[in-house]
């Protein structure tokens, strides 16, 4: 699944190359990956023990929002989803819990609180709070019923 993603991540930023049957495809699955999110996003905090660091349906996750992030990024995609019912909501919940998860324990989802001396430490969570506020950000982007919500 996570390479499976993947190749789409890589398929849906490649802009120029993205024909307009390709498009409506990936708008057409755009529901099945916003739905997935929502039903997995609380997988992530499992990361916060140490030792689930290798936790797939986190993972799976970390790349569901990576393409979400992708997805919203083009005007054809994201007018439907910034109409997808809870996404945003689902998104700002996600942020806090991830907000106060970090401040209850050691900051994986932060890339300043994932560098310890000299060496910085690769873990798959760091950076998915940045990723969810630009999730928030694009859904909210020119759309004053979702700005209203925030």
């Amino acid at each position: 699944r996570i390479t499976l993603l993947e190749l789409m991540m890589v398929k849906v930023s490649d802009k120029n190359s993205v024909s307009n049957e390709e498009m409506n495809v990936f708008v057409r699955h755009a529901d099945f990956l916003a739905v997935c999110f929502q039903e997995k996003c609380g997988a992530v905090h499992k990361l916060t023990a140490a030792a689930d660091t290798e936790d797939e349906e986190a993972l799976v996750t970390i790349r569901l929002l990576d393409v979400l992030c992708e997805m919203t990024s083009n005007n054809s995609q994201l007018e439907h989803l910034q109409a997808f019912p809870g996404l945003l909501e689902t998104a700002v919940d996600t942020l806090r819990l991830t907000h106060l998860a970090g401040k209850q324990a050691v900051n994986i989802f932060t890339a300043t609180h994932a560098v310890t001396g000299q060496e910085e430490i690769s873990h798959p969570a760091v950076g998915f709070k940045s990723h969810l506020i630009r999730l928030i950000g694009n859904l909210c982007y020119k759309n004053k019923e979702n700005q209203d919500k925030v």
